[in-house]
């Protein structure tokens, strides 16, 4: 579990095949210096599992199912990546719940830099703009972020238009301490969505078919 809150900006230094994945390393000296086998890493927003590690560097294994759905696919030697370990018992929720499952990759359609801040509109898959909210929480490659605008509802998901979008509104901090403030045009980010959203969605689910609403009377389930 993780908070959103980027410790530190490593560097990807070597890729090896790993069966159908790899095997990444990575320069990340805070995270790396304590790193102990079979710890969870965050590296850009994807929970990865360390498997080995020097003074300054940790290893990785990524699946090919996380390579095919997070933008850590598209990486290569020299990419830089946002890094935050997993949060401990009883320490501050700085930012929002966080697991590291990455539910799918939005495109950088527009930056709007300003004299304190920047804006970045990214695109959204279709099927995750319905768990995005005006001033909700959102991670974007790792980094826990206030959605600051979204498209509307109708907003076209296919065709010509410019499908779902939301934005976020990153200060000064985030953009120096995060890989955010290097984002172009044509980037691809890793998304999650809030946790919260997920579950509401796939109750509403169930509910909307009638599947598993005996549950609730039941002695197990409890009574409404």
């Amino acid at each position: 579990m993780f908070t959103g809150i980027i410790e530190e900006i490593g560097e990807i230094t070597a890729i090896a095949p790993a069966g159908d994945g790899w095997r990444l390393t990575v320069r990340a000296p805070k995270a790396a210096a304590d790193a102990v086998h079979g710890e969870s890493i965050a590296v850009s927003g994807v929970c990865l599992t360390v498997v080995g590690s020097t003074a300054d560097t940790f290893d990785a294994d990524v699946m090919k199912q996380t390579l095919d759905v997070a933008a850590i696919g598209t990486a290569t030697v020299g990419t830089r990546v946002n890094i935050e370990k997993a949060m401990t018992v009883g320490a501050r929720l700085g930012g929002h719940i966080v697991q590291g499952h990455v539910d799918g990759v939005g495109e950088v359609l527009e930056v709007r830099p300003g004299e304190q801040w920047s804006v970045l509109r990214i695109s959204l898959p279709a099927d995750l703009a319905p768990l995005v909210v005006d001033k909700g929480s959102i991670s974007v490659d790792g980094t826990s972020l206030t959605v600051s605008a979204v498209s509307e509802p109708s907003a076209p998901s296919t065709g010509a238009g410019t499908g779902h979008w939301f934005e976020v509104s990153l200060i000064p901090e985030t953009l120096a301490a995060t890989t955010l403030g290097s984002r172009a045009v044509g980037d691809r980010v890793n998304l999650e969505t809030d946790i919260l959203a997920r579950h509401v969605e796939r109750l509403l689910a169930f509910r909307a078919t009638g599947s598993g609403a005996d549950r609730a009377a039941t002695p197990e389930g409890g009574s409404r």
